[in-house]
């Protein structure tokens, strides 16, 4: 039998209530205007307001879910959070910094002007952002589908696996549909290089790994596992909407298919038993 999950609060639920609504706006917005700007009125406030949300709603969609997600965190793991998050985003950073820099790991790109503010001359600050966002239900489902007595090894190879589902919807919907950035190198899967997804593979073993080492006394293993699921959920449907409005069915079809073999592969295994919120400090 599988453990129950940990209680999920009003609020955390609330927020990903608002997460979800969020994101389904913003998917309407972009089949509704973003495929068909001849529907937007013809005059100047309209024209520079269709510019200003592909910024908008890319940036704000990253800050409320960071909101989101820090209402659990906060609640279960209080100011102990600040570590992993801290070296996630360095280490997601330098990632970033010398695939940008030098095309490794991920292949060679850069990030337009749409992220926003920059970390040094390359790197959105946002971005390793939404590394950490992705990397820590990843790891919470990981957890959750391989069981309290797996290895370190085989949590962060899973973790790492559910980051890279992720990106086959994220890619094509960010930078073939939409210019947030822009291949050096391009490849056959909608202009991106399969080296992506090595590098993206690679990335997230280094991160997951530093969130598994931590987590015994940052209490990330006292998150709720079906919240998270719902969390990703909420991130993943962003690009699986876009990409589902503008007709690439192949993203689309190959990213489903990932995510439900992934889900497959946790409801055979035996969940990981949550900590009670009354032992969280």
């Amino acid at each position: 039998m599988k453990p129950e999950a940990a209680p999920t609060h009003r609020t955390e639920a609330a927020g990903l209530v608002f997460l979800f609504t969020f994101t389904l706006l913003a998917v309407i917005g972009y089949g509704v205007f973003g495929l068909n700007p001849g529907r937007l009125p013809s005059d100047g406030l309209s024209r520079r307001l269709y510019n200003v949300s592909f910024q908008f709603f890319a940036q704000a969609q990253i800050l409320i879910a960071l909101a989101v997600l820090l209402i659990p965190l906060a609640r279960r793991c209080g100011w102990r959070i600040l570590g992993p998050f801290a070296a996630v985003y360095v280490l997601s950073f330098l990632s970033e910094h010398i695939g940008t820099g030098y095309g490794i790991p991920f292949g060679g790109y850069e990030y337009t002007g749409l992220l926003g503010a920059r970390v040094g001359p390359r790197v959105p600050a946002l971005i390793p952002v939404s590394w950490f966002l992705m990397a820590v239900p990843s790891w919470v489902m990981a957890r959750a589908a391989l069981g309290v007595e797996s290895s370190r090894s085989s949590r962060v190879l899973a973790g790492a696996t559910w980051l890279v589902a992720w990106d086959l919807a994220l890619d094509p919907a960010m930078s073939a549909l939409t210019p947030y950035w822009r291949w050096e190198d391009t490849g056959p899967y909608y202009g991106m290089p399969w080296l992506n997804l090595a590098g993206w593979y690679l990335t997230g073993v280094v991160l997951l790994g530093v969130l598994d080492g931590l987590a015994d006394w940052a209490r990330l293993h006292a998150l709720s596992t079906r919240w998270m699921a719902g969390f990703y959920g909420a991130m993943v449907l962003m690009p699986v909407g876009m990409l589902a409005a503008a007709g690439a069915w192949l993203a689309v079809v190959v990213t489903i298919v990932a995510l439900a073999m992934l889900a497959s592969m946790s409801m055979v295994r035996p969940g990981a038993a949550p900590v009670p919120d009354s032992v969280v400090a």
